[in-house]
């Protein structure tokens, strides 16, 4: 017989993998150490995360591939499934979905593994026991009056707020930030009976993406905090004064900086520039600091501060007289349309609380570069590998109220606010757009501006009845009484008063001009690398499970890349270049996740991060890039390792 060389790849420890082969036989030892990481394979070992982990192993000789499972049950029964990936490439894997809060006795999660062989697969392998927790419970950080504030918990998605108020009412709601305003206990009191001491709670919400095997829970949360209180110093009245904005970082109009969570916007102060004072409040966001163009219109607020809610925000303001009497003696409990509200120069002005929520991010991957996955060794039985779980974007959860980034310092918002009173509502005089019969309760008018409360008049002369507007849509009118006469298109509408309206005592743009303005950046990046090297792990070119350990690490196959989380990043995508500059994708994953394995071929590449915030306005979601970061991927290496004859 002519002599046959038998060749090895000491590389095919992560060979690319096929993905549903038949049942093979069982055979071998199972992989062992198994464990999970949030950055770097090497990290110390822990059993608790804040959110999802990636998962690592040591290599299997002669694998072809690996399967990989997570579960609710140590057992694995296919209802415990949550996570499964049948082609995992190396002896490493980054679950693609984002894991809920959810922890047991000892463990709430389960991880297992086995390999795939030329003719047959190893045992699984032990399970591997973790749970998902929110590391510690927010605490509150001392901040301006009118404000609360608490430290960031990792993994949270959001907060929920909860205040107890002295008469025994509360109030529960959603924050997607770090702070939140005391509006409830300051309008129409601003004295210390009602301000002067806020009593609240905080708990993190943890809202998940990505579909799990078996229905998880969408939403999960930490433990509310213990009952804290905030005492405020008596309302300062004079002179208007912007303090600055707080959230995740403090900026003052002398020391402006950047925040990664929007920031609440503080002030002081009831006088505004034309003499008089006020007891309510509007905050306004620009991008250029002649206050013209306007990205952010606050909620109408007693305090003195602000901080976007993206549910339930704006209150319900009171539009007569006998309203704000009542108001002054009550809590604000519920939430509700502010109605007519209007600028310095009658434009109606709409709450960007009030605002729907925006529509989605949608991932777009490179369409003039070549794919850069990896290539599948050719085996005896080489099937189609499987195909990753559709990326479908989460759904904004509320209006838009955060900010896109800016390149701070050079790139930045400015704001001001501006006092805001109660006034009657002018007088209007229209006509009936369509005839209305005798014993109807709605007409339709030519002209909008009408609100509920407004006290109108309709027809002339002997048909002439007044009545009372209880609600608008668009131009027509519901009334509060049936009409005793039937009107003719044409007919006069007029509206005489009766129902107060909200409107800025002055300009905006005058306000900044009178230096009532001050400026803040918003940013937030990913971070890739941990002094000189990324967080990335994969084989070594001598087959050993590594992490990176310089700024040029070099691995066989497909590394596994992680990296820190971005604040008010609720996805992320990652991209993939020849060079670092000019950056040219040639791929795009997106991911629920904080990490991803790259399917590159061999050669030196760069990538990068960014997260995805959807609280931000529809074509401005995504965040940062991450600066790019190196790695290669070197190509597999042969070697004789014996003949036969």
């Amino acid at each position: 017989m002519a002599p046959r060389l038998v060749v090895a790849c000491i590389a095919a420890l992560a060979l690319a993998a096929p993905a549903h082969a038949a049942v093979r036989p069982v055979s071998g030892a199972a992989p062992t150490a198994l464990r999970a990481f949030l950055l770097r394979v090497d990290e110390p070992r822990e059993r608790v995360f804040a959110r999802t982990p990636s998962f690592a192993w040591n290599p299997v000789a002669g694998a072809l591939r690996y399967e990989f499972q997570l579960s609710t049950s140590n057992r694995f029964t296919e209802g415990g499934i949550v996570y499964r990936d049948e082609a995992v490439t190396a002896p490493a894997a980054a679950v693609p979905i984002s894991l809920p809060w959810i922890t047991g006795n000892p463990y709430s999660l389960y991880a297992r593994v086995r390999a795939v062989l030329a003719r047959t697969s190893t045992p699984w392998s032990a399970p591997y026991g973790f749970s998902m927790r929110w590391p510690s419970t927010p605490q509150p950080i001392a901040t301006q009056p009118g404000l609360v504030r608490w430290t960031p918990v990792e993994g949270a998605t959001g907060y929920h707020v909860w205040y107890l108020f002295p008469n025994g009412t509360q109030k529960i709601f959603p924050v997607t930030t770090n702070v939140a305003d005391q509006r409830e206990w300051y309008t129409f009191h601003q004295g210390s009976t009602f301000s002067g001491q806020v009593k609240w709670r905080i708990r993190a919400v943890r809202t998940i993406s990505g579909a799990s095997a078996n229905g998880l829970p969408a939403v999960s949360y930490g433990p509310w905090s213990p009952i804290y209180t905030t005492k405020n110093p008596a309302f300062t009245t004079g002179k208007l004064t912007l303090h600055g904005t707080i959230s995740d970082a403090i900026s003052t109009p002398s020391q402006p900086t950047a925040h990664r969570l929007m920031p609440a916007f503080t002030f002081s102060g009831n006088a505004g520039l034309y003499g008089g004072t006020a007891e309510l409040y509007r905050v306004y966001v620009f991008t250029d600091s002649d206050c013209v163009n306007v990205v952010f219109r606050s909620a109408i607020v007693g305090s003195p501060a602000y901080a976007p809610r993206p549910v339930g925000g704006p209150l319900p303001l009171p539009h007569d007289a006998a309203g704000i009497a009542a108001a002054r003696s009550q809590f604000f409990v519920n939430t509700g349309d502010e109605g007519p509200t209007f600028s310095f120069d009658l434009d109606r002005v709409k709450a960007t609380e009030a605002e729907p929520a925006p529509a989605p991010h949608q991932p777009k991957p490179p369409t003039s570069s070549s794919t850069a996955t990896a290539a599948a060794p050719k085996t005896g039985s080489s099937p189609a590998a499987t195909p990753a779980p559709a990326f479908e974007p989460p759904v904004a959860e509320g209006a838009p109220v955060d900010l896109w980034d800016t390149d701070f310092p050079r790139g930045r918002y400015y704001w001001t606010v501006v006092p805001v009173s109660t006034v009657a509502a002018v007088s209007l005089a229209t006509t009936l757009a369509g005839a209305a019969a005798a014993g109807g309760t709605t007409v339709s008018v030519s002209t909008p501006g009408f609100a509920p409360g407004d006290v109108v008049t309709i027809g002339s002369g002997t048909t002439l009845e007044t009545t009372t507007v209880v609600s608008v849509s668009g131009n027509t009118l519901t009334l509060a009484a049936a009409l005793k006469f039937g009107h003719g298109a044409g007919e006069t509408v007029a509206k005489t008063g009766g129902a107060l309206e909200y409107r800025d005592q002055e300009l905006a743009q005058e306000a900044c001009a009178s230096r009532r303005v001050a400026s803040f950046g918003k940013t937030s990046e990913p971070v890739v690398t941990a002094s000189a090297a990324p967080y990335a792990s994969g084989l070594s070119t001598t087959g050993r499970l590594t992490a990176a350990a310089s700024s040029t690490p070099r691995f066989y196959g497909s590394p596994l890349v992680a990296w820190t989380p971005a604040l008010g990043a609720k996805t992320y995508e990652v991209q993939w270049s020849k060079t670092r500059y000019p950056f040219r994708a040639q791929g795009l994953l997106p991911t629920y996740s904080t990490a991803v394995t790259l399917p590159l071929t061999p050669g030196t590449w760069w990538y990068r991060v960014r997260g995805i915030n959807y609280s931000v306005p529809t074509g401005a979601q995504p965040m940062s890039w991450s600066d790019p970061a190196m790695l290669r991927v070197a190509r597999p290496t042969f070697k004789v390792v014996g003949k036969k004859r």
